[in-house]
């Protein structure tokens, strides 16, 4: 098959946000407002929310600061994060808020469709790891955009640290055409 016709399989598996309220919120009030709640001081100083819709856990506090993670794409913590607000207010616990959310890590899992050298990428690509006896993949530390792949020489691929959608989506382009243009991948 020729390499141009060749798209890789891509999918986001887990995208974690980082929310800042601009002040503190009181958990306990969450607890008594909220009782699905997950709330143990004593075990961990954060409160666990979780959403169905979208299937996310969002980590809540006391600073006001959350944490939000098991979303599948941008949107959909954008979704969680305003159904949190709304009903936060409707609950009478927080009001008039403008939440700041920052997108610190999108992790997709990925094919390439064929099969990699891997002792090839670790000589010709830079900044990688490569120990086949201590674990069985290759791991690259892309500059531009600034992720951590995962490379197996079964194709399959696992990319970490992306700010976005659109970075996962270039820096797994970037990683295959530099594969292509060195020979190091043999497509099925």
């Amino acid at each position: 098959m020729s390499p141009d016709k060749v798209k890789p399989d891509v999918s986001i598996v887990n995208v974690v946000a980082t929310v800042k309220l601009g002040r503190d919120i009181n958990l306990r009030r969450i607890l008594e407002k909220i009782p699905q709640a997950e709330y143990d001081p004593r075990r961990f100083p954060g409160l666990v929310y979780r959403l169905e819709k979208p299937k996310t856990a969002i980590l809540i506090f006391g600073s006001g600061n959350m944490v939000i993670t098991g979303a599948k794409t941008e949107s959909a913590v954008k979704t969680a994060v305003k159904k949190l607000i709304q009903q936060f207010e409707e609950k009478g616990i927080i009001s008039g808020v403008k939440p700041q959310v920052e997108i610190e890590n999108v992790v997709a899992s990925g094919n390439l469709k064929g099969y990699i050298d891997l002792e090839g990428a670790a000589y010709e690509l830079e900044f990688t790891i490569y120990e086949p006896e201590e674990f069985p993949g290759l791991i690259y530390r892309m500059d531009d955009p600034k992720v951590v792949i995962l490379l197996f020489s079964s194709g399959k691929i696992v990319c970490t640290g992306a700010r976005s959608e659109n970075e996962v989506y270039a820096a797994v382009e970037k990683l295959q055409r530099k594969l292509e243009e060195s020979g190091l991948i043999e497509y099925l």
